[in-house]
């Protein structure tokens, strides 16, 4: 089973969510909070492999509780929960270690492939909100030129896993979509995340968008 917290100042949001949750029959909500001290002290005595934070709450906001969860569970994994108009909030938390960040509104299906994929070791990258925080964050021709030299160290094989991770791929997808194994995917993961000087799959999903990068073909 996939244990889950889930941490909003809502109770509609939280009521909502833990519902959808309840459908997977591979996830199970272990704890629930309503502001971000809550949210530590939940995470530290029931460990969850996902925890799903609110950016925005009383007592402790999303970010401190995000460090805080980070260094007293760090096997657990943060997703922040965000609406439009937190596009330097997600920045700050991609910074501080969230694996993800995930519009509250969406779609039961994506939020639980999102807690399955992060559960799983990928990173979940939810395209609308990337090309979002992308824009609203005053993407550059100077930061574009950077990413582009960034990329430009890249394999040709490994500029393809980065190509296909931006666009919202897993590791199993990417590993479908190249006829190789999820291990060598993997493999070549770290190798992108190192070259890239990309923290983890997210940092290095926006840095691929920035450089032009990660756009399905229609």
């Amino acid at each position: 089973m996939i244990r889950v917290i889930v941490a909003d100042d809502e109770q509609l949001v939280r009521a909502g969510i833990k519902l959808v949750l309840f459908s997977a029959p591979d996830i199970e909500v272990v704890a629930e909070a309503a502001d971000g001290r809550t949210a530590v002290t939940a995470a530290v005595a029931h460990p969850a492999d996902v925890v799903l934070l609110d950016i925005r709450m009383p007592r402790l906001d999303g970010l401190d509780a995000l460090a805080e969860i980070r260094r007293l569970v760090p096997r657990s994994k943060v997703v922040m929960l965000t609406t439009f108009g937190e596009s330097g909030n997600i920045a700050r938390a991609l910074d501080a270690g969230a694996v993800g960040f995930l519009l509250k509104d969406r779609a039961a299906e994506e939020l639980i492939g999102a807690v399955r994929a992060i559960a799983a070791g990928d990173a979940y990258l939810s395209p609308s909100v990337t090309k979002w925080v992308i824009g609203r964050g005053g993407s550059t021709s100077s930061r574009g030129a950077d990413a582009q030299r960034r990329v430009a160290t890249l394999s040709e094989r490994e500029r393809e896993v980065l190509e296909l991770l931006a666009q919202g791929m897993s590791n199993a997808d990417i590993a479908g979509r190249l006829f190789t194994s999820e291990a060598t995917v993997k493999s070549y993961m770290t190798k992108v995340l190192g070259k890239l000087e990309c923290a983890n799959r997210v940092q290095a999903a926006i840095l691929a968008h920035e450089a032009g990068l990660g756009q399905p073909s229609t």
